[in-house]
């Protein structure tokens, strides 16, 4: 291994060192602490320290780092102290998830770090969200985020890559190369060669490094870094290393030719770059006792007092609270009297303007939604009032963009991201349920994200542009749901999704865009998000719904001679108003729940069990449900109409007021 100090003072080289050092020690002590059951789980970077210590130290302080399991270096590099670090390890309190991850599965805002999550690739997306934060400020910095050989594999590689590449993003993407996704060699995992191949397919400037040569890795980085400080645009740096112990201590490296190991072993970063420094004696051993013993002392100075705090005690309320950041929702009044009549369609058209003129640090993003103003025309014009930095084309490439607006929000924006269809944020799935949802749960990082979602049948658009998929997100923890029915609701809880620094999935029925309208508010307000309203009152039974559900069930009402309902317009399903509900079923003790979606596993399912087990004693019926068929939404209009509860709720209800 050859080393190159030009331009390095003896200071340089000796702070280097002992940078690279405390990770490799402290990795020693953890290995110890794994097999005395101190820690439950260790993914070791012995072999790999000079990557993320040349990286980190290439940066300066405020730039952000994305690191991933073997990147122990960034933490130590960004003066995390130890004990928070090792009570992270340890499941304790004041490590930065409070027990609820392990190991490096966290951020810290202070540091400019942001966490991982298991799932590797969608790290990526948040690397170009907070890339382009830095260029919308006109910032001049770099973004640096971490990749396998193994998660190159994902999808979410390809898109954060091609985000990247065609935004002129100042992200540096380090790939480490070292050969394995855990046992799979990298022969199974690709064909081509080496990762520097893949840079011009997407037009981006790639770079091979000895990824175990410290002053290498921090030269070819450093340089990068002040490259797309002054020139936005990403670059590829793959570091050629290799990891000495397994993916995790469990799995070990049997699997490992022998002659490859022995191979790399002499190619160990901290020994080489040590026996470099006594060789060009910058170093000796007294020196490097001196620095050890210092080392020393720091890690077990941190594990005492991480071992002096208790495992934390579980109290309900404060986990259940910790889902969201702080946001207590105080209602906005329109200023004046003023009212247009509006399709629903305009009217988040409405809201959206009315936004992002509130908010100059909210973005858009989306297929389409820039020149053409979005396949339902609701961003139309948007581009001359706010420009194409804030109103956003973007690939078709929904995790990337779901990935890219948290990034955004971490680096102080607010973003929208348009479904083209509710259909296609399958694709972004991960995204939203292991990203958006969990992340303020988990290291206490807000995401200050809407993704709108056009959705619902009857407009004959077949099984891909049609589905209601609200409940997919129903049952995870963490997110906001709100569907309105009207075009008032739509503006004013859009405008209060966009106020909120939580992450919310906002619905809109395809088709009330252009059939629906209504008077409303022309000035800015909100409404009430968790509070549920009454489409229409009455004394025989109530219909629980939301969406189109609501036009629904009052057109099926207004033929039922002799027979008043109570339709309950839920607005929001996350959190749901449960004590609407509860009010109006203890008054007509009859209720039938009305959705579009799919009978089996649907929202309504929740909502009749939560009524059986909360309202049982009032009950003069069984609690009744109406959705549609557990098919695909049919193409054909005979078939969807089929499909569709609406033709046979009227015998529902029926049913329910003559039992």
């Amino acid at each position: 291994m050859r080393f190159n100090k030009t331009g390095y003072s003896n200071e340089d080289l000796l702070f280097l060192y002992e940078q690279i050092l405390r990770p490799r020690m402290i990795e020693e002590k953890m290995l110890i602490l794994l097999r005395q059951g101190k820690i439950s789980k260790w993914f070791s970077g012995i072999g790999q320290e000079a990557v993320s210590v040349g990286a980190v130290n290439a940066l300066n302080s405020d730039e952000y780092i994305l690191p991933m399991h073997r990147n122990l270096g960034v933490f130590t590099g960004r003066n995390i102290p130890y004990a928070r670090l090792f009570a992270q390890f340890q499941g304790k309190l004041s490590g930065f998830t409070k027990g609820r991850d392990r190991s490096f599965h966290f951020g810290s805002a202070e540091h400019n770090i942001v966490g991982m999550i298991s799932h590797l690739g969608p790290q990526m997306a948040l690397a170009d969200g907070i890339a382009l934060a830095h260029k919308l400020k006109q910032a001049e910095k770099a973004t640096l985020v971490f990749t396998g050989d193994g998660a190159s594999s994902e999808g979410d590689f390809h898109e954060a890559l091609n985000v990247a590449a065609v935004w002129d993003l100042p992200v540096i993407f380090v790939i480490e190369n070292n050969g394995y996704g855990l046992s799979t060699p990298s022969s199974e995992q690709f064909r081509f060669k080496q990762f520097t191949d893949k840079g011009p397919g997407y037009g981006i400037e790639a770079i091979q490094i000895d990824g175990n040569n410290l002053l290498e890795v921090h030269r070819t980085i450093k340089d990068a870094v002040e490259k797309v400080r002054k020139e936005p645009r990403p670059i590829i740096i793959e570091a050629l290393t290799f990891r000495m112990r397994g993916h995790e201590e469990a799995s070990g490296t049997k699997y490992v030719p022998k002659a490859l190991m022995n191979k790399w072993a002499k190619k160990d970063p901290v020994e080489n770059y040590e026996a470099y420094l006594l060789k060009q004696g910058v170093l000796n051993e007294e020196l490097i006792q001196e620095i050890r013993t210092k080392v020393k002392a720091d890690i077990e100075q941190g594990l005492e007092t991480a071992y002096s705090e208790n495992i934390p005690t579980a109290n309900t309320q404060i986990e259940t609270k910790d889902l969201f950041a702080p946001f207590k929702q105080e209602v906005v009044v329109p200023k004046s009297q003023t009212v247009s009549e509006k399709r629903f369609v305009d009217a988040i058209s409405d809201g959206l303007k009315q936004s992002m003129e509130r908010y100059p640090n909210l973005v858009l993003m989306g297929q389409d939604i820039a020149d053409y103003g979005g396949v339902f025309k609701i961003t139309e014009g948007f581009i001359n009032e706010f420009g194409k930095d804030r109103v956003r084309n973007t690939p078709l490439c929904e995790s990337a963009i779901i990935g890219t607006a948290l990034g955004l929000c971490i680096n102080g924006y607010k973003a929208m991201v348009e479904m083209q269809f509710a259909d296609f944020v399958t694709c972004g799935f991960n995204q939203i349920v292991n990203n958006l949802a969990k992340i303020h749960y988990r290291w206490g990082q807000n995401a200050d994200v809407v993704v709108r979602m056009p959705t619902g049948a009857g407009v004959g658009a077949g099984p891909f542009h049609s589905q209601s998929n609200e409940a997919w997100f129903f049952h995870v923890p963490g997110l906001k749901i709100v569907y309105p029915s009207s075009a008032k609701d739509a503006k004013g809880l859009l405008n209060a999704a966009l106020e909120d620094p939580n992450p919310y999935l906002f619905f809109e029925h395809k088709a009330l865009y252009r059939s629906h309208t209504q008077e409303i508010p022309d000035d800015y307000y909100t409404t009430e998000v968790g509070k549920a309203a009454l489409a229409s009152e009455g004394n025989d039974l109530t219909i629980v719904t939301y969406g189109m559900g609501v036009h629904w069930a009052l057109e099926a009402i207004s033929q039922l001679e002799g027979i008043t309902a109570d339709i309950v317009d839920l607005r929001t399903l996350l959190p749901w108003d449960k004590e609407a509900v509860k009010e109006s079923v203890s008054k007509t003790n009859k209720v039938l729940i009305l959705h579009e979606d799919t009978l089996t596993g649907g929202i309504g399912a929740e909502i009749a069990a939560w009524i059986s087990e909360n309202c049982f004693e009032v009950l003069d019926a069984p609690v009744m449900r109406e959705a549609s068929l557990d098919t695909p939404v049919p193409f054909t209009k005979t078939l969807e109409e089929n499909f569709l509860p609406q033709k046979r709720l009227l015998e529902k209800l029926k049913s329910l007021s003559e039992y």
